[in-house]
């Protein structure tokens, strides 16, 4: 206890001043323009003939404004039987990417495939592809293809991939490969800059630029600077929609799109006629997304989804599952009159087509079966992913009695639309605790349930915390040999983490003031003696997982302890750290709330095209509510520290 402090905070103010940022820019963002009924039908043209041209890319290029113009189902219907009949793996990565992106997240498993193949022909289209739908799987694929200087443009993709992901390093790499020699691999670092850089890379892309040979290279960097916000960069972008040379022109409508350019509606509207058909394609694709409002990829986003009131005072313990059209499906416990844990309960749900920045259709997804509630819901992927989107476990406890808590498991093969009849995974007429959020799959595919267990929550309330596993996607359960326990009211609300090297690690709240840690190498079948994490925490719940990106841990946790207070301290702040060596230690020590007449606590955390998207319950100490917050962090957050 004597070598444990509180983790030292790092940019909690950083977390503000982003904030007010994306306030900044959402103010001076333009209006979305308008399109006659007619450029909107002469735009839809020249996609649809696009997508079904014998030229192939210029017909993905089609595929990709259809889907962003909103006509996904037409991509799917022409695109699904096309991947059948290609065996050209390039081509099978370009149209895998337009699949995904129509939203049909699956055929991401092609990209993977192919990049972890011994064919090194689809391997730079398969990083290509990973970078431009913002899907990079465990992240580690991409970490090897990163550390193979021998294939560098292959090593670029992967770093715009992983960048796009969150990774520091990463995006260091492409910064640094704007003075390569090769004018090919600078041109293609200014091509990922200018979507993922800011405004550090202006004056290093101007320089890369003043060698540019010829306007093919040099109209790369023009771009990049226009969507950096150069002003002269902007200037030659527009004056590039008129250029001679198709392949400008083309890149030209791409840019002056996803900058926002307004004033190029004119010029992009005469384009819908021009003589190459990618250009054509590419000012149909420009001007729809100037007809749409604009999205701050920087944005965080914080929405109290569920908020209490005096029918419902208390939400809490929720999960969320990004679906296979890439939508999110936020799940929580719906308390009835009451905020007690043993008070009626229900379990609902909302979703969210847009990152979570609005909420719709709230169901039930599980009625009250319980003598007291059903509660703490996690939303899990059963299987790996293969060749259709792999079955959506639905985990929450039945509570009958204080002496009779199960985990009960529901399936969803419709992305979530229904669930099938319950099964049991616990065996004993015990109380047991699984946390919201808390059932991992490991890389194996084993599944493992933790629980924390007491004979009677009333009359022993001593808990010790072992695990139920399944090697058959949840068709059956197995209960672990050993158990855990710790001091006091014992070893509480586990969380399981696979470690490097095959191990796997059990976070375990006690009251103890540290997060308590146990270890098993035989895959959550026999465990350690509790010990400390050299992490200080009041007695609540912490979360660990992995980024995927970059591989490093991050726990968010209750950053403080008060010896001698009611639950070793306030639930107070809600932190975020960064861990390189598996938990060893932890630096970008980063707040997410810090409200002192509020607590926090039982998070969940996934991560989605390069975001963090976490939830947790806000209890307002004043009236005692509890509501249920979302929010969606860029993964890079977390590792900018303040200056």
């Amino acid at each position: 206890m004597n070598k444990m402090n509180r983790l030292h905070i790092t940019g909690f103010y950083g977390l503000v001043t982003l904030a007010l940022c994306v306030l900044c820019n959402m103010a001076t963002a333009k209006e979305p323009i308008e399109l006659s009924e007619e450029v909107s039908a002469q735009a839809l043209e020249v996609l649809r003939k696009g997508m079904d041209s014998e030229e192939f890319w210029p017909s993905m290029h089609a595929a990709e404004a259809l889907s962003g113009a909103g006509h996904q189902e037409e991509v799917l219907s022409a695109l699904r039987p096309r991947l059948e009949q290609i065996t050209d793996d390039q081509h099978r990565c370009g149209v895998a990417r337009e699949l995904v992106r129509a939203g049909e997240r699956h055929y991401r498993q092609v990209l993977f495939s192919i990049l972890g193949s011994e064919d090194a022909y689809g391997h730079i289209h398969a990083c290509e592809s990973m970078y431009k739908v913002g899907e990079v799987n465990y992240g580690n694929l991409l970490r090897r293809a990163l550390a193979n200087s021998e294939k560098p443009i292959q090593q670029l993709m992967a770093a715009a991939a992983l960048a796009k992901g969150g990774h520091p390093e990463a995006i260091d790499f492409v910064r640094a490969k704007l003075k390569d020699a090769d004018p090919n691999i600078a041109r293609i670092s200014a091509w990922v800059l200018a979507r993922l850089g800011d405004e550090q890379d202006v004056e290093p892309i101007r320089q890369a630029m003043s060698i540019s040979a010829n306007a093919e290279d040099r109209c790369y960097f023009e771009h990049a600077l226009a969507m950096l916000g150069d002003a002269d960069g902007k200037a030659a972008l527009l004056k590039n929609l008129e250029h001679t040379d198709p392949f400008v022109r083309r890149y030209a409508a791409v840019f002056a799109g996803e900058a926002g350019f307004t004033e190029a509606q004119p010029q992009l509207e005469k384009m819908l006629g021009d003589e190459d058909l990618d250009a054509r394609i590419r000012a149909a694709q420009a001007l729809f997304l100037l007809a749409e409002a604009q999205v701050d990829n920087e944005e965080i986003i914080v929405r109290d989804v569920y908020q209490a009131d005096e029918s419902h005072p208390r939400y809490s313990e929720g999960s969320i599952i990004q679906l296979d059209n890439g939508h999110l499906l936020f799940a929580t416990t719906e308390f009835i009159g009451d905020t007690s844990d043993f008070a009626q309960a229900q379990i609902v749900a909302m979703e969210s087509a847009d990152e979570g920045r609005t909420w719709t259709n709230k169901r039930v997804l599980q009625e009250n079966v319980g003598g007291k509630n059903v509660m703490s819901v996690t939303l899990r992927r059963l299987t790996h992913e293969k060749e259709a989107p792999a079955p959506i476990g639905f985990f929450y406890l039945v509570k009958n009695d204080f002496n009779d808590l199960q985990v009960d498991l529901r399936v969803s093969t419709d992305e979530g639309k229904t669930f099938g009849e319950p099964q049991a995974v616990t065996m004993e007429k015990k109380y047991h605790v699984l946390n919201n959020d808390r059932v991992t799959r490991l890389s194996t595919g084993r599944l493992i349930v933790p629980v924390a267990v007491t004979p009677d929550v009333k009359a022993d309330n001593h808990f010790v915390c072992y695990c139920y596993f399944s090697d058959d996607g949840g068709k059956s359960w197995d209960m672990g040999e050993d158990v855990v326990d710790a001091p006091g009211r014992g070893a509480m609300e586990p969380e399981v983490i696979e470690l490097r090297g095959n191990r796997l690690a059990m976070l375990i709240r006690n009251q103890l003031g540290y997060i308590g840690i146990s270890y098993s190498d035989d895959w959550g079948e026999t465990w350690s003696d509790h010990e400390s994490w050299n992490v200080i925490s009041p007695e609540a719940p912490a979360t660990v997982r992995r980024i995927p990106a970059t591989g490093d841990l991050m726990l968010i946790w209750n950053n403080n302890y008060e010896e001698g207070a009611g639950h070793s301290g306030k639930r107070t702040p809600l932190t975020a750290a960064i861990s390189k060596d598996d938990g060893k230690t932890w630096q970008h020590v980063k707040n997410l709330e810090t409200e002192t007449t509020q607590t926090y606590s039982y998070p969940s955390l996934i991560f989605t095209q390069g975001r963090a998207v976490i939830s947790y319950y806000v209890m307002d100490e004043a009236t005692g509510k509890i509501s249920n917050r979302f929010r969606s962090v860029p993964v890079s957050w977390f590792y900018q520290d303040e200056e």
